[in-house]
């Protein structure tokens, strides 16, 4: 079997309720709350999330602020099974490399924070209008460059949930 094929699991799931290292936060531009995984992230998290996002100062998308980056930062996951939250804000418009910005640079800070799992929302397929599939295409292929990169350095040590 691949080893990048037992690294990768596609589930449809409450990304509320899986217990993995870290899971990432589909936000808007504030961190501060709002509809769809985000709101459900924060009212699962509660009160203590938001007040360690207010410290943050918020996040750009890369788009509006006319940056070649997407944000990612990160907080505790206080009442989630989930021990840390990475929030990433997705491009309000079709721009697959903000897109992948988005993966790459929750899967970065994964890494640098030494955290080992991770779970994805679909990013910026919601309010923000991406298409599902092209959406889809872009996180599976960018997870696959980052773990093919890190394998080939001969670290087997990260498995990736998407949850939905």
């Amino acid at each position: 079997m691949n080893k990048l094929a037992t690294k990768i699991r596609l589930s449809c799931q409450d990304i509320t309720k899986i217990k993995v290292d870290a899971i990432v936060n589909a936000a808007n531009n504030s961190l501060l709350g709002g509809g769809g995984v985000d709101g459900a992230i924060h009212n699962a998290a509660g009160k203590d999330l938001l007040k360690e996002c207010r410290t943050l100062g918020g996040c750009p998308d890369g788009v509006s602020m006319q940056l070649i980056f997407s944000c990612a930062k990160i907080t505790k996951g206080y009442n989630l099974p989930a021990k840390y939250v990475i929030h990433t804000v997705g491009p309000q418009s079709e721009k697959p490399n903000v897109l992948a910005g988005c993966y790459r640079n929750s899967l970065k800070l994964l890494t640098d924070s030494n955290l080992r799992s991770i779970a994805f929302p679909c990013i910026a397929t919601g309010v923000y209008g991406y298409d599902n599939e092209r959406a889809a295409n872009i996180a599976l292929e960018t997870v696959r460059g980052y773990l093919q990169s890190d394998l080939s350095k001969g670290e087997d040590k990260v498995r990736y949930v998407f949850g939905a």
